[in-house]
């Protein structure tokens, strides 16, 4: 069964117009910018997905402004954005349609506003820093902008262990290092280097190999170890999915898959990716998607305590 816009928010119970919109924007956002999990959100029960399209859609809102906004202005323009949602999120989200929705979403699955903090200090923290030393240096950038929205995820998916928000963690930074690796031409085009400065020493890769047309010997062997460190990541992840309500595992199984197939087809490329993106097959899409769904609708269902209702 399908379901229509309007029938998920009512499921969700989400009431008043305004606030209706809102989400329905993030949606939009949602739908135009990250296909690939869209897709697997569509594999939760209907009422959990308009908090998901929510936190993506704000996420998403926050990267144009710092990966596309107008160059000479994008500093200013992202800090006078952030002082502004700030303010719209202790009175309620009540201007912008998008921080209403995430407003809303904080407030019904006790989200703390900290992790929002986090994020936007890692989006800020683009404006200026174009490299980073250490892994261990990259893990806490990717704390602010990947691993945090694993962790407000967590609640919405419904963890029946503690441990599922570790796991969280972990997913959102494998996640952020498949794209990473992806889009190492894209990022350098914008002057950044997100792969670890010691990594690239340690295979010998200079910026101008990375720049070139094709990888050389040097570059292959730095993007299959990136490729091995994101896949234990992964390995580790997949351990907090029994961690979730079984309804909520169709999707991140399948947003899991679909992502971490992105590395299987930069393989199948032979690492020739900088100046071209990797992309996953509508025939793997759909050998995953479709059993994905058939599983889903099985689970589909409502717990005892749907917090949605208390909109």
């Amino acid at each position: 069964m399908r379901f229509t816009d309007t029938q998920i928010v009512d499921a969700a119970g989400i009431k008043g117009a305004d606030l209706r919109a809102g989400y329905a924007h993030c949606r939009r956002l949602h739908a135009k910018f990250g296909r690939s999990y869209y897709l697997a959100t569509k594999l939760l029960p209907p009422w959990k997905r308009p908090y998901v399209h929510a936190l993506y859609g704000f996420a998403r809102y926050a990267d144009e402004i710092v990966d596309n906004g107008e160059p000479a202005t994008r500093a200013a323009d992202f800090t006078r954005w952030r002082r502004d949602v700030a303010r719209q999120l202790e009175a309620g989200g009540d201007a912008d349609p998008v921080c209403r929705a995430l407003a809303h979403t904080l407030r019904i699955w006790q989200i703390p506003v900290a992790y929002v903090e986090a994020f936007l200090s890692s989006m800020e923290q683009d404006l200026t820093v174009t490299r980073y030393p250490s892994f261990d240096d990259l893990a806490k950038y990717m704390y602010g902008s990947a691993a945090v929205i694993g962790l407000q995820m967590t609640p919405i998916l419904g963890p029946l262990d503690e441990e599922a928000y570790q796991r969280a963690e972990a997913l959102g930074q494998a996640f952020q290092l498949t794209n990473f690796i992806r889009d190492i031409g894209e990022d350098l085009a914008r002057g950044r280097v997100y792969l670890p400065q010691e990594d690239l020493a340690r295979f010998e890769v200079t910026t101008d190999d990375l720049a070139a047309r094709h990888p050389n010997a040097a570059v292959r062997r730095l993007i299959e170890f990136e490729i091995a460190r994101t896949r234990d990541i992964y390995a580790y992840a997949w351990g907090g999915i029994r961690m979730l309500e079984p309804a909520s595992r169709p999707c991140i199984e399948t947003a899991l898959h679909l992502y971490s197939g992105i590395l299987d087809a930069i393989e199948a490329a032979d690492y020739d990716i900088l100046h071209r993106r990797a992309k996953v097959g509508i025939a793997r899409r759909l050998a995953v998607a479709v059993p994905a769904y058939r599983s889903a609708r099985s689970e589909f269902g409502q717990p005892a305590q749907r917090r949605g209702a208390e909109s």
